[in-house]
């Protein structure tokens, strides 16, 4: 479905190398926050204790906050799930502080309220459980980058594999360094968008190469230049992207604008990754696939010559 032609090639390419500056810049951006600010790791991956209550009526969070706070929890990450009448609470690690009597502390605090809560679960997560889901994380993150590579690499051309991964770890690395900057936390649902928008980004990238592939080997195309080539794929595929992401980022922005604070920094990741995935697929990975020198003669296969047998 289509909802617009463009009749005339955009020249994309004509503007590769301002694009490819602004992204280098932008990635080196990215790498120097994260490098001098680091994440801001939630109690999944530092450890700590996640407490789960359950309110007759609907708390103010920004009092239970300043509750927490006068006690010494400054520390603090309150914040509704499922219902607005429940809370979930994450302390982080304090030393040898025990965990029981952190919960049961907190418990106490928060019953001198007018509303008494009831406490729903008590889970404690230890700073090995935590490494070990940071390493666990990465080990996906590396898993997933390699099937996409060999994936690419055996549907297309090396070339266009190693182009898409690269504008894809593009995507990744700057949406960590949106949360390094910013210090959002950067919890387990985050994780999880990070390794969807990877798998998402490509699937444009795919979707471009696929189209370049099909007008290097039509044959009314073959008076193209290597650059006319991608412009035309790229043209071609603009409807589309349109109609695809744009559908995708609706349903994103009501996950972001009414999904509460569970849903909060996992949407906004997602956000980030396909406004990023649509420039680095358009405007990284293509241009990266012409330094590397695709043309033509790599996706056109030659007829095999027969061997006639000699009398």
């Amino acid at each position: 479905m289509e909802f617009f032609r463009i009749k005339k090639d955009i020249p994309f390419m004509r503007h590769a190398l301002i694009f490819n500056v602004i992204s280098f810049v932008t990635f080196l951006l990215a790498v120097f926050f994260l490098a001098t600010r680091g994440l801001h790791f939630s109690v999944e991956f530092t450890g700590g204790t996640v407490m789960e209550v359950n309110y007759a009526q609907p708390p103010h969070l920004d009092q239970l906050r300043e509750t927490l706070t006068k006690a010494g929890y400054a520390d603090a990450q309150v914040q509704n799930f499922n219902t607005a009448r429940d809370v979930m609470i994450r302390l982080p690690n304090r030393g040898n502080a025990d965990s029981k009597a952190v919960s049961a502390q907190v418990i106490q605090t928060l019953s001198q309220g007018a509303d008494k809560p009831e406490l729903r679960r008590v889970e404690f997560v230890g700073p090995q459980v935590g490494k070990e889901l940071a390493s666990d994380g990465a080990l996906a993150l590396l898993l997933v980058v390699i099937g996409i590579v060999l994936y690419l690499a055996i549907r297309f051309e090396w070339r266009l594999a190693v182009s898409a991964i690269v504008a894809n770890l593009h995507d990744v690395v700057i949406i960590l360094g949106f949360f390094a900057f910013f210090q959002w936390e950067f919890s387990l649902p985050v994780l999880a968008a990070v390794l969807a928008v990877l798998g998402y980004s490509v699937n444009e990238s795919v979707v471009v190469f696929d189209r370049v592939r099909e007008t290097f080997r039509n044959s009314r195309k073959r008076g193209l230049s290597v650059s006319e080539v991608i412009d035309h794929a790229i043209t071609s595929t603009i409807s589309r992207t349109i109609i695809t992401h744009g559908s995708t980022e609706m349903m994103i922005l009501s996950m972001l604008i009414f999904g509460g604070d569970t849903l909060h920094y996992f949407a906004l990741a997602i956000t980030i990754g396909i406004l990023f995935g649509i420039y680095s697929s358009v405007l990284v990975a293509a241009p990266l696939a012409r330094w590397l020198g695709v043309k033509r003669e790599q996706f056109i296969v030659q007829p095999k010559l027969k061997q006639e047998a000699v009398v």
